[in-house]
């Protein structure tokens, strides 16, 4: 078939199913506000890369056209993008900026400086909707649990959820904002931190707060299975729930009730959730955690694929490091922590044998804790003691040593003397299996973590609150070859847009929201690490949230442009306030 030189790529068209006709070329118009020129352009969808000019009006993306097609086009600003890959804006699924976004800095700079331009929160818990129940979830005496009670006292009543993202909208972001409702949430709004099944009351209850936060613009709902409360819903409980947002088009998003020994029977849990529920599944930060688990990714894998094969909706996302991140208290049975009395449990006495007995056991069939890592798999942060100072960043195996005790005791102390405020990041994952999870096609890139300003924040963080996406651009796709570049972005855009139902995000074309990104796809990396996390990565040169600039020549514009994201069962009625 002859098609004619004088056409330009941008004018063909399909005639019918013979061939193809040329049209005329865009219409010239009085300007854009903005235009990306010269870019090589990633869009998203994982089609091969090509080289283009695009042009901004507003928010939107007004046009995309060939490589200096726009070259004569007046805009109010002109962005040389040569030698460089622009992108979607990068969609992290699995964020825990609350602070950030809601009361504290907005511009997110550790996140924004990777090219994220959305934040998606909601693990396990929400601020809103609240009620009396939901302030047992922060009743610890720390500084932390009495200002998170100060903030879920906003989000009070049915409609709490949309109180709180048209809160964090006008606090002033640098990136758009949404979430999912926390599966922890809805069972303390109903029963506070009681263990035990709900009764058919305490179910209607939890029903209609999940209609009702779908409604307000919850992507689905979200559980962390290992973490009282949450841990103690059942599965028949969680079934309920998936089945009330079903027709409000949600997807349950879940850290699953074990990464370690029983980590299939945790993928069959999820899988059978959305299965009866009725709704597509995604499994947080897919993983086989501890030594002695390592060989269980390869069934893990083959668990999903099979589920997928027979037709269900099952997914999981990553982040692209063999070390996750918690409490410390994590270690520590979840019955201990019921109705809020974790530390009156811990310093009785009389439970101390049964709890060391439960925190060690590796008989078959034992709930895992902490037990399936050697202590110097633990890297220990938050001390605010003066005394433990010196502990700040230590392995578990180096603190229990400094406090004459074994790590059982040392994490039993350490829980009640900072009254369970300290964080561990676990050495608990293999590097092999993190790269064979990353390449299947249906995981998505989510950082499992907050945004912070690493010239104002101390506190020993995990380094992938700086360097996951960059870290999947730079070692994964361009120096292991793990995948195309343009695989490792759909990773990050449009695959994860899809799993929330955002339809005019995660990809560039035109009609869409302008978020972008321009990187350089041969310097982009990580920088952050373990010892000295808070480093910004290099590569990515600017960033766009709804068509401003938010991060320009490497630097934080200053640019607040982040709205509110909301779901597919979002009804726009406003909240009750």
């Amino acid at each position: 078939m002859f098609v004619s030189t004088s056409c330009r790529w941008w004018s063909l068209t399909v005639v019918a199913m013979w061939g193809w006709s040329c049209s005329a070329p865009p219409a010239r118009t009085s300007g854009y506000d903005v235009v990306i020129a010269n870019g090589r352009i990633v869009d998203g969808t994982g089609n091969p890369y090509y080289y283009g000019d695009i042009g901004i009006t507003g928010d939107r993306i007004a046009m995309i056209a060939p490589r200096w097609a726009l070259a004569d086009v007046p805009a109010k600003t002109r962005v040389d993008a040569s030698g460089l890959v622009v992108s979607p804006g990068f969609i992290d699924i699995q964020a825990h900026s609350w602070n950030q976004l809601l009361f504290a800095d907005g511009r997110v700079i550790g996140k924004v400086s990777q090219g994220v331009t959305s934040e998606i929160l909601g693990e396990s818990t929400t601020p809103g909707p609240s009620n009396a129940n939901i302030d047992s979830l922060y009743g610890g005496g720390s500084q932390s649990d009495a200002t998170m009670r100060a903030h879920v006292a906003q989000f009070r009543g049915s409609h709490g959820f949309s109180a709180w993202l048209e809160q964090m909208e006008k606090h002033g972001n640098s990136v758009n904002v949404g979430s999912y409702l926390g599966a922890a949430t809805v069972r303390a709004y109903a029963m506070g931190q009681q263990e035990g099944a709900a009764s058919a009351s305490q179910l209607d209850t939890m029903r209609a707060i999940v209609r009702n936060a779908m409604a307000d613009g919850a992507f689905g709902i979200s559980s962390a299975l290992i973490y009282p409360p949450g841990s103690y819903a059942g599965t028949d409980e969680l079934i309920e729930l998936a089945k009330a947002m079903s027709p409000l088009h949600g997807t349950y998003i879940s850290h699953v009730r074990s990464e370690e020994s029983r980590l299939l029977a945790a993928l069959d849990e999820a899988i059978r959730i959305g299965r009866e529920g009725e709704v597509p599944v995604v499994i947080y930060h897919l993983k086989a955690s501890g030594r002695v688990n390592w060989p269980l990714a390869e069934p893990a894998m083959a668990r999903i694929d099979s589920a997928r094969a027979a037709g269900q909706d099952v997914k999981a996302t990553m982040y692209p490091y063999p070390a996750s991140g918690n409490n410390l208290s994590s270690c520590i049975p979840g019955w201990v922590h019921a109705d809020g009395k974790l530390l009156e449990r811990l310093g009785d006495q009389s439970l101390r044998a049964r709890i060391r007995k439960e925190m060690s056991d590796m008989s078959p069939g034992a709930e895992v804790y902490c037990q399936h890592n050697p202590p110097d798999a633990y890297q220990i942060a938050g001390f605010a003691k003066p005394e433990w100072k010196t502990y700040e960043g230590k392995r578990l195996d180096e603190i229990a040593r400094g406090l004459k005790k074994d790590w059982m005791d040392a994490v039993i102390e350490l829980t009640i003397g900072e009254r369970n405020t300290l964080g561990k990041i676990s050495f608990g994952m293999s590097e092999a299996n993190v790269s064979k999870m990353l390449a299947r096609p249906w995981v998505v890139i989510g950082s499992d973590a907050g945004g912070y300003d690493p010239d104002t924040t101390t506190e020993l963080v995990h380094p992938r609150s700086y360097g996951t996406f960059p870290r999947v651009l730079g070692k994964y796709a361009r120096d292991e070859r793990l995948f195309p570049l343009e695989d490792a972005v759909r990773k990050m855009t449009w695959s994860t847009a899809e799993i929330l139902g955002l339809r005019d995000r995660g990809m560039l074309k035109e009609g869409m929201f302008a978020d972008v990104v321009i990187f350089d796809p041969a310097t982009i990396i990580d920088k952050s690490t373990f010892e000295q996390p808070h480093q910004l990565s290099v590569g990515v040169r600017d960033v766009f949230v709804n068509g401003v600039a938010v991060w320009r020549d490497g630097k934080h514009t200053g640019a607040t442009p982040g709205r509110a994201l909301r779901g597919a069962g979002w009804t726009g009625a406003p909240s009750e306030r």
